[in-house]
């Protein structure tokens, strides 16, 4: 069988074999991975087979690793912990941990070795901007957008970003989140060539939606400047993984009219008071003075009428009422 030597490639191997069969098909499954994968359940196998082949990470099960293995040409072994003693001479993983935390840990090791490849670094697809912001307060927005996101994620490549001072997502999207926007902002600017590795190890599903843990901090969202968010939209398209970025923004930000311009359309939620009608006029008079007008155009303007029940619980969000109203409103991105 032959090999491209060059292409960089993450080699399994497990004797459990429903481990090795469930964990090489997520690890196919996922978009823009760096690696191809091979897996194996036969040490005999692993090593009659890779000899010869140079190997960008050797992942191997801890009841399963020989001495022998080391053999072999790779620039990282990586244990998957099984026992819970960490064997200092080589990185550890935890086996017992979900199948996206697994990647994620394998990520950061790929980023400590990987070249700069800028073939291995870009999609060719290109990525819609979704606008999500009221000058109106309490007015659904981020109920909103999140059943948008969920309703997308089913038929494209979705993602959801919450731009909120104080956003409540952790508590409807709990888990591991200690990297969030702020640090791929980091990324942004420190190591831009790495970014869609560094981009990849910080998004997060749960279920169908991918999602970037909102900033922990919400004074940081003042620091980033409109210069930067701009440069985030960009990277993030230039990856090449979600076809559509769906955003909750928010007044808590500079630029916040640069990045509704960089969005193909912008979806304001309205209501019928005369206090948030005088808002919006506001809104809308400094967008004309501020020469965003294009933003008006491209805006959607909603104003929603009661509903029975608004979920609280993601897996939720795409039933009822409410769902059936987004599902309405929603563009063809295609258009």
């Amino acid at each position: 069988m032959v090999k491209n030597v060059e292409e960089p490639t993450l080699v399994l191997y497990d004797k459990e074999e429903e481990y090795t069969l469930l964990m090489s098909d997520y690890l196919r499954s996922q978009r823009g991975i760096p690696w191809k994968i091979r897996s194996y359940t036969r040490g005999e196998d692993l090593l009659r087979l890779e000899k010869g082949n140079h190997i960008s990470i050797l992942l191997v099960a801890e009841a399963s690793y020989t001495e022998n293995f080391r053999e072999l040409d790779f620039d990282k072994m990586v244990i998957l912990n099984e026992s819970g003693f960490v064997n200092d001479e080589l990185t550890n993983v935890s086996k017992y941990q979900a199948a996206e935390n697994v990647l994620h840990a394998l990520l950061e090791v790929y980023l400590e070795f990987a070249s700069d490849d800028r073939r291995l670094l870009q999609g060719d697809s290109e990525t819609k901007f979704i606008g999500i912001y009221s000058p109106v307060k309490r007015s659904l927005q981020t109920s909103f957008a999140l059943t948008m996101s969920e309703l997308l994620a089913d038929t494209t490549r979705a993602l959801y970003i919450s731009f909120e001072h104080y956003s409540g997502v952790a508590d409807i999207m709990p888990g591991d989140m200690e990297m969030d926007l702020a640090d791929l902002v980091y990324f942004l600017n420190a190591d831009a060539e790495k970014f869609k590795l560094h981009f990849q190890s910080i998004v997060k599903e749960r279920g169908r939606l991918s999602y970037i843990p909102p900033m922990k901090s919400g004074q940081n969202l003042l620091t980033v400047t409109p210069s930067e968010w701009r440069n985030l939209l960009k990277r993030i398209s230039e990856t090449g993984l979600f076809d559509v970025v769906i955003m909750d923004l928010t007044d808590s930000m500079q630029g916040l009219f640069d990045i509704l311009h960089e969005c193909k359309y912008v979806y304001t939620i309205m209501k019928d008071d005369r206090f948030a009608q005088g808002k919006m006029m506001q809104y809308e008079h400094l967008l004309q003075q501020y020469e965003y007008k294009d933003v008006i155009e491209k805006t959607i303007r909603l104003t929603m009428p009661k509903f029975k029940y608004i979920p609280d619980v993601l897996e939720q969000y795409t039933i009822g009422d409410f769902a059936d109203y987004v599902r309405r409103v929603i563009v063809d991105l295609e258009d």
